[in-house]
């Protein structure tokens, strides 16, 4: 009887137990990293850029194992929610944040202030290969560091091809990297490696100089290279790198940026988000002469963006940053969609990002606003030509009225109505316009046409 008593006590104990472990917060599963070795500041790296340089990445201090990038103790690697879109290479990121000079100035919204001493490590492999993406080329490693003066120097180091190593580049370099395609031929990706001076044109003084690595940007999992899933604000609170820190209770209440492919968030959340990581470093209050905030903390009717005035209209009609439901007349769309001398961002992107651009175009035309007109189509589009030439312009929208001028004014509803293939004889600007009842008139296209000369 006394033994049976004992069990059922033994049993009763161990129900309250699992019950306690059942009511336990999150916060008792296993940490990303457990504990850390504190890098030592700078690495190997100078405390300014007017410092001596390693001529070669193995000199950095960062790497342990060049080739396969396994890195120096201390280092931390992370990820971003939303990348810097890089002409579709990956990413390979760490840090090393020293104990020496303090700790992180933690913000829930804003930018972090982090230690001098402080590098940022990151790897560029572009796929080269459209049917095995797993087959990429090691590009370029760029470390940015936090000066001993409160600014930051960034510096890339241009891999060779067998990845023995990677060299100091002096000065910006453009290369073009052969890239098999699905059918098995070939085409060339012009990839731009940044000079010294580029780095300082994101990583401005209008930001605490280190962009991605902030609250909205690292609140998500991440699997460590221990097989660990944790999320990193978790992580790096635990390892006491935050000169304040939180309770982990906190985390879910911070913000998150939205990944383009989370369609558990809003098209609006993850289009503010793209802008966020790929424009707001300059585009911020005392930033570039643009008027909008493309910051995420910045609420959106504080942010200018939609129905937004521009200040280069691009020679568009009732050009917004953002007009709603109306992708022609949105500069920013425009900007983003092209690699043109107009493109944005600005520096360092010679494609397109086909993806960001479709979120683009799916959150402008979710925007109430009247249905709008697609510019006509001109075909031929333009040129030079030695005889006489028979341009025709057409429209998708069906019952389009097309108006036209070969002068170079812009058409209204009252000039030369489109019927027919139009002769061209001669040096001739054709712009068209198309109009509909109860639509937004289109913008004008446009077509120069050089002919016998």
């Amino acid at each position: 009887m006394r033994a049976f008593v004992l069990s059922a006590a033994a049993a009763l104990l161990a129900i309250v137990a699992d019950i306690g472990h059942a009511k336990t917060p999150a916060s008792s599963a296993p940490y990303g990293l457990t504990s850390r070795t504190a890098p030592k500041p700078y690495l190997n790296m100078p405390t300014d850029a007017a410092g001596k340089l390693p001529a070669l990445l193995s000199q950095t201090g960062v790497f342990k194992d060049m080739r396969n990038l396994v890195v120096a103790d201390g280092l931390i690697p992370y990820d971003l929610v939303v990348a810097f879109w890089s002409d579709g290479a990956s990413k390979l990121r760490w840090a090393a944040v020293p104990d020496d000079g303090g700790r992180i100035q933690f913000s829930p919204t804003g930018d972090w202030v982090f230690p001098a001493g402080s590098v940022f490590v990151k790897t560029f492999e572009l796929p080269v290969d459209e049917t095995h993406p797993q087959v990429r080329r090691r590009l370029e490693t760029r470390l940015l560091v936090r000066g001993a003066n409160g600014g930051v120097y960034g510096v890339a180091y241009k891999w060779r091809p067998d990845r023995s190593d990677a060299e100091l580049l002096s000065s910006s370099l453009t290369e073009d990297i052969p890239i098999k395609t699905a059918s098995g031929s070939t085409r060339t990706q012009t990839w731009y490696y940044p000079s010294r001076q580029n780095c300082l044109e994101c990583h401005n003084t209008h930001t605490t100089g280190i962009l991605g690595v902030k609250t909205r940007q690292m609140n998500h999992d991440f699997v460590y290279p221990s097989g660990v899933t944790d999320n990193q604000l978790r992580t790096w609170n635990h390892l006491g790198l935050f000169a304040t820190g939180f309770a982990e209770t906190d985390i879910p209440t911070f913000p998150t940026l939205a990944a383009a492919d989370d369609t558990t968030r809003s098209v609006e959340d993850r289009a503010r988000s793209y802008l966020d990581a790929n424009c707001s470093q300059c585009h911020r209050p005392g930033g570039t002469v643009a008027n909008f905030d493309a910051r995420y903390e910045t609420p959106l009717d504080k942010q200018a963006l939609v129905d937004g005035p521009v200040l280069i209209d691009e020679r568009i009609d009732r050009s917004r940053v953002i007009a709603p439901n109306d992708i022609w007349r949105s500069i920013a769309f425009m900007r983003v969609n092209t690699v043109g001398e107009i493109r944005m961002p600005p520096l360092a992107r010679e494609t397109i990002d086909e993806k960001g651009v479709d979120l683009l175009r799916q959150w402008i035309t979710s925007l109430p606003g009247r249905p709008v007109v697609a510019p006509p189509q001109i075909s031929p589009a333009g040129g030079t030509f030695g005889a006489p030439v028979e341009v025709s312009l057409s429209d998708g929208e069906p019952g389009a009225d097309i108006r036209y001028t070969l002068d170079g004014s812009a058409p209204t509803a009252a000039d030369m109505h489109y019927e027919r293939p139009i002769q061209i004889t001669g040096p001739t600007v054709v712009r068209a316009r198309a109009f509909k009842d109860g639509f937004t008139r289109s913008i004008a296209a446009q077509g120069v046409f050089i002919v016998g000369q």
